[in-house]
């Protein structure tokens, strides 16, 4: 080393200070000449230390007796290249082990000297070790390591430990919690949350026990700072079973993990401190509940919520807030309300967040009204809905098909200049569509395309309406619209679109819409190809549906319950039960179980088949797996018994019903009326009708006109008309069946002026003669002598476009040989060639021989 000499610090080291404690270090800073004082931005100002009483000091003593300590002179190595070494500096300072004032400032000089490498990492760590074990410099320490730990030009977190955990031992100092703790919280401060958790694990590793404080601060800024992976790790991995920590930590770790949307962790967490026994705070007990919340398990929360209660703890409207909502959500409308009075109780004032979602849960039970009060009581309380506010009230009136009143607060929103969200426009469109009010619904779509706000389910509604309804041009031009906007169909939009093209029997379009589909990278589903399946069926091309079937097995997607029934409903209804039957049992080895209503399909068929003993082969088989026939079995057996005159078959089938707990239905009721009533035994038929109602069922307009047309066939018009007044009474609307029948029996009786008022009766409801009704007149008119009146019916029918049957012509012709008018009589036949009628054998038996046989009318056989 270079020579060495002594080399007298600058004035203020030279002189001597008061002992008191009292004498701030501050002061003293602002008594040394600046030029004594390094600017270096490694030494940060101290703060944190008291300020003393100005009068205390007096900088003009300089005896040794009136001075704790004096500060000594430094060695300062000189050389001809004056450089400061490294192990001087910590030679000097170690000589100032039990002087941390003069160590301070000595590194403070030192910092400031050319040629001294800045950062050296050794003498600032034994400067902390010094400054440490004095005790009274923790602010000094606590500073020096904030603006240590902000600073861009310093080693790792790691290197730093490393080194102070290195110097203690090289130099005899004990390792101090708080150096570590203070460095922490620096880089936190200081937002280097890397060199932070290097920290943390550095002190883990050595032992050495972050404060709760320090720990928590830094926990909860990681989830601040969307770093809850970070925190919920560090804490598992490095304090969890290592250290202590208290329910602040655990409140922390449980926000950590509802962050990452662990919320079965946050619960473990909250158990496990609670049955450790820690003392928990109101804090952590409100994660708690918010916990329960989010998990929607409201029992779980009022239980906490009763247990803060029971400690005195008086939960935050935001926690009441929170268990109202989820009760809602639990469909506990009765538990929300009681909460809500209790928050009332307890200070607060119901906010718009608690009674939004009460109007939810009173909507949800269908009590709107409650709703619609609650809505008008937080106005009158000054309470301002909100965009959330409107569109739970609105939904809420279109599910219960109030659309008046939803209207009136779409209207009411706008006026508040609350611009309605797609959400409330799609809740109105699907409102008119729930109650067939199209137009109004396409009023609204309209006005929703205006002004920007039509997503793709507000488009996709309209054209599943419209293709459900068949208007497929009308769905055609919404989807086009749809395309000029830039609004992308979904797989759903072409389904639906798919859907009305196969209704209407358009499979081409059908198919090329799928390719179009296929072409936007949209994957056509198992919807799809049913859809596609059923088209083929209806339109009677089964060879192509059951092709779409193997298309769909050969791309891999799973057929569900729907399209296997398809499969069975198309083979039956094109007249094909028997290759339905078959088809089931290789459907079955593909994984298909049958239900009760894939079978009652098949019987159906069979039925229609007029194949009964095969319908009674599937009934005796689908018994025979275990599967129990329910009404719908019972009624198509019934059914198809009546049609093949077995009636005692059916009434087998029906007591077998009754033994098994199975109640007729309407329908089964209605072909046993039917069958009865077609063999004259209308006493049979009548017990049933009021044993319909005897059970609870009304009697519909189907099973009126069964019995009217029964009672007219024996000429008993009198119980036929009692029927047709009770059919009135009970609101049963009557139909063309109704009149036309009654009509044709009252004129069979001679009973034209009662015919002739509920033919008036008729046209005053709007409802419209048909040929058969036309037929009913002029058979009638004729029989009566009331030729010319009936010839006005057949003027009547030329009005309105209709062409009259050859039944017609025949009576007219018939009526005008009895009046000895063989004018008109071959002036009709003539008519009827013109028309292009064929006229048959009776009309040509009428024209030779004058003679008309009267075979009857069949308007029952046709109506009922």
């Amino acid at each position: 080393m270079g020579k060495m000499k002594s080399w007298p610090l600058p004035p203020l080291f030279s002189s001597s200070f008061p002992s008191s404690s009292s004498i701030s270090l501050r002061i003293i800073f602002s008594l040394i000449p600046q030029n004594c004082i390094s600017s270096s931005s490694t030494i940060p100002e101290i703060i944190d230390v008291p300020s003393p009483n100005p009068s205390s000091i007096d900088t003009k003593r300089t005896s040794e007796s009136e001075n704790s300590s004096k500060i000594k002179t430094f060695q300062i190595p000189i050389s001809e290249d004056p450089v400061l070494s490294q192990t001087h500096v910590i030679e000097t300072l170690l000589s100032h082990r039990n002087d941390p004032f003069s160590a301070l400032q000595y590194f403070k000089w030192v910092e400031k000297q050319r040629g001294f490498a800045r950062g050296s990492v050794v003498p600032f760590c034994l400067l902390l070790h010094i400054l440490v074990i004095s005790g009274s410099h923790d602010g000094v320490v606590r500073n020096l390591l904030n603006k240590y730990a902000s600073s861009n030009s310093v080693p790792l977190a790691v290197v730093l430990v490393d080194h102070f955990i290195d110097c203690a031992e090289r130099f005899g100092f004990q390792l101090d919690a708080r150096v570590f703790n203070y460095l922490l919280n620096g880089y936190v401060r200081a937002r280097k949350y890397a060199d932070a958790v290097e920290c943390l694990k550095a002190m883990v590793s050595c032992g050495i026990a972050p404060w709760a404080l320090v720990m928590n601060n830094f926990l909860s800024t990681l989830v601040k700072r969307d770093m809850s992976e970070e925190a919920f790790n560090l804490f598992n991995d490095e304090i969890l079973n290592k250290f202590s920590y208290d329910c602040a930590t655990v409140n922390v770790i449980m926000g950590a993990c509802l962050r990452e949307g662990r919320v079965e962790e946050a619960e473990k967490l909250f158990v496990e401190a609670k049955g450790s026994g820690m003392k928990l705070d109101v804090a952590i007990y409100t994660t708690a509940v918010r916990v329960a919340c989010m998990k929607l398990d409201a029992n779980v929360a009022c239980d906490l919520l009763n247990e803060m209660k029971k400690m005195d703890w008086v939960p935050s409207e935001g926690t009441f807030t929170n268990v109202i909502i989820t009760c809602v959500k639990y469909r506990n409308l009765t538990e929300a309300l009681r909460l809500k009075d209790e928050m009332i109780s307890r200070g607060y004032k119901i906010n718009l967040v608690v009674a939004t979602s009460l109007m939810k849960g009173y909507c949800q039970l269908g009590d709107l009204n409650s709703a619609l009060e609650l809505f008008d009581k937080i106005i009158e309380d000054g309470l301002t809905p909100s965009k959330v506010t409107y569109a739970v009230l609105i939904e809420g009136c279109c599910r219960n098909k109030n659309m008046e009143k939803a209207q009136e607060l779409h209207t009411q929103m706008k006026y508040a200049d609350i611009q309605p969200s797609v959400y409330v426009v799609n809740s109105l469109i699907n409102g008119f569509l729930k109650i067939q009010q199209v137009e109004a619904a396409t009023k609204q779509f309209d006005e929703a395309v205006e002004v920007g706000i039509a997503n793709v389910f507000t488009y996709n509604n309209m054209i599943s309406c419209f293709c459900k309804l068949g208007r497929v041009d009308e769905a055609c031009s919404i989807w086009d619209k749809m395309i000029d906007r830039g609004v992308q169909p979904t797989m759903v939009s072409y389904n639906n679109m798919i859907l009305g093209n196969c209704k209407k029997g358009n499979m081409d379009i059908a198919l090329d819409l799928l390719c179009k589909m296929l072409e936007k990278n949209l994957k056509a589903n198992v919807v799809t190809y049913s859809i596609l399946i059923d088209g083929y069926f209806k339109k009677g091309e089964c060879e192509q549906a059951l092709g779409m079937f193997d298309h769909m097995i050969s791309l891999g997607i799973a057929p569900t319950d729907v399209t296997f029934n398809t499969i069975i409903n198309g083979l039956c209804k094109f007249g094909r039960a028997s290759d339905a039957k078959d088809k089931l049992k290789k459907l079955m080895v593909m994984g298909f179980i049958p239900s009760c209503m894939t079978y009652n399909i098949i019987i159906d068929g069979f039925v229609k088949d007029g194949d009964i003993n095969s319908a009674m082969d599937v009934y005796r088989e689908m018994c025979e797996i275990g599967l129990s026939p329910n009404v719908i079995t019972y009624t198509t057996l019934i059914d198809g018994f009546c049609k093949s005159n077995n009636v005692d078959l059916a009434l087998k089938m029906q007591n077998e019903m009754r033994v098994k707990g199975i109640q007729l239905d309407v329908t089964a009721y209605s072909a046993l009326i039917n069958a009865f009533c077609k063999r004259n035994d209308m006493k049979t038929a009548h017990e049933l009708f009021y044993e319909i109602m005897e059970v609870g069922l009304s009697p519909n307009s189907i099973i009126y006109n069964t019995m009217i047309s029964g009672f007219r066939n024996l000429n008993n018009m009198e119980a036929a008309l009692e029927l047709y007044k009770k059919m009135r009474k009970e609101q049963i609307p009557c139909d063309l069946v109704t009149y036309t029948t009654l009509i044709d029996g009252l004129l069979k009786d001679g009973n034209l002026v009662l015919a002739s008022d509920l033919y008036d009766e008729m046209r005053t409801k709007g409802i419209l003669p048909d040929v058969i009704t036309y037929t009913v007149l002029v058979h009638g008119l004729c029989n009566k002598g009331q030729v010319e009146n009936a010839r006005k019916v057949l003027e009547e029918m030329h009005k309105k476009s209709m062409t009259p049957n050859v039944l017609i012509y025949n009576t007219l012709i018939a009526g005008y040989f009895k009046e000895g008018n063989l004018q008109d009589a071959f002036r009709l036949h003539d008519e009827m060639l013109d028309k292009g009628l064929v006229p048959d054998d009776t009309t040509y038996d009428i024209l030779v021989s004058g003679k008309f046989k009267e075979n009857g009318l069949p308007v029952g056989g046709l109506r009922v």
